[in-house]
């Protein structure tokens, strides 16, 4: 079980490295390509796209073989087309090529939670599916940084090289240390489509979209806050990266313990009220040099608490066809992503500065608190039916 766990690790890893590094060389990439900043910045959208429609696509059609085979598949797609980007020479191939590698990350993180939950102990599937999760974070300590310095000092495509080596690990890892697993028991399509039907799933959808979009909505605008809010150098920034993803492996860790503690949407909705707490604290904290950086650390391990608690809650509510649940799951982080990202810059666009982005932030987790109790109540009216029904 540790080997195969490490195995979904290392692809972790390698996912997590490409989604993140392509923002540490944009001005490489628009440079080489001569393009603008922004136009580089559709490489970011392009991969999140792919995330976004490759996760419900993949694993419905995954189904047909064991999961193992399937984990297998999809590293040997992604070492493929990262592979690619890095010899891409134009905007438009680029741009394919990045579209291409976001395909698998939400189907392999959707399928592999659930191989995760299924190898574990009894009781110890929140333990597993955050091991897993480390590769992610881990990513963003070590990975991210590192791709970044290579895209720097040498040509960009050598940070997507990195990428590729990476992947290889992972195809081999999964190769021989995943062991052999049945056949996903959903069998259909049409199966898999009936748990869409469901409101309690679709609420948590909504709230992995909402709720961790209030995270994005602080780490997408991290730089100028560090610079021009805090006024710290530039160089600084590195650091602060750093820093954040070693918060971003405690909350990882932290997130799987209060999943053991509580219900999982429980974990969920305690994690967001301590996001809110922490947003809207950053609002006066950002403008000093100290507690911008003690935040930088704190907001990653809060919102990172979230992580396993809200797939495992996916997973639970999706019964039946756990693996189209859990990769939907996927394409909501990356929403959540997009649409941080978008909502908290509006302020930031008509002049309210940087630190107006905390704020959207924290209103955003704040809906996701009451999207969590709603899901709580949907849940003790099906009981009540239930109990009823039984009577």
């Amino acid at each position: 079980m540790k080997k195969a766990l490490l195995a979904l690790a290392i692809g972790g890893f390698g996912i997590g490295m490409t989604e993140f590094v392509i923002m540490g060389i944009l001005p490489e990439v628009a440079e080489a390509l001569s393009i603008t900043i922004p136009e580089a910045g559709h490489f970011i959208s392009a991969y999140a796209l792919g995330v976004v429609v490759g996760a419900p696509l993949l694993t419905v059609f995954g189904n047909k073989w064991p999961p193992h085979k399937v984990l297998l598949g999809l590293m040997v797609w992604f070492t493929i087309f990262n592979t690619l980007s890095a010899f891409s020479n134009s905007y438009m191939l680029l741009l394919i090529s990045r579209f291409l590698s976001g395909l698998p990350h939400g189907a392999f993180f959707g399928i592999g939670a659930v191989v995760a939950g299924k190898l574990a102990k009894p009781g110890k599937d929140a333990q597993a599916i955050a091991i897993m999760f480390t590769g992610l974070t881990v990513a963003n300590v070590i990975g991210v940084p590192l791709g970044t310095w290579l895209g720097q000092n040498f040509e960009w495509g050598v940070a997507f090289l990195a990428v590729g080596v990476v992947g290889i690990f992972a195809v081999l890892s999964v190769k021989f240390w995943m062991p052999e697993l049945p056949k996903n028991e959903s069998n259909g399509f049409k199966k898999d489509i009936k748990v869409l039907k469901k409101p309690e799933l679709w609420m948590i959808i909504l709230l992995t979209t909402i709720g961790t979009g209030g995270f994005f909505a602080w780490y997408s605008y991290i730089a100028p806050l560090i610079t021009d809010v805090a006024g710290h150098d530039d160089n600084i920034v590195s650091y602060a990266m750093i820093l954040a993803g070693l918060g971003m492996v405690a909350g990882n860790f932290l997130g799987a313990k209060l999943a053991e503690m509580f219900k999982p949407i429980n974990a969920v909705i305690i994690a967001l009220v301590l996001m809110v707490i922490a947003l809207l604290s950053n609002t006066f904290l950002a403008y000093d040099q100290i507690g911008v950086l003690v935040m930088t650390f704190i907001l990653p391990l809060i919102a990172f608490c979230i992580a396993t608690p809200i797939q495992m809650a996916v997973i639970n509510s999706a019964k039946g066809s756990e693996m189209l649940g859990s990769s939907l799951n996927q394409s909501a982080f990356n929403m959540g992503n997009a649409s941080g990202a978008y909502l908290a810059g509006l302020p930031i666009a008509y002049g309210y500065g940087i630190v107006s982005a905390q704020y959207i932030g924290a209103a955003m987790a704040g809906i996701g608190i009451f999207i969590g109790l709603g899901v709580i109540m949907i849940r003790r009216q099906q009981t009540a039916k239930l109990e009823l029904s039984n009577t």
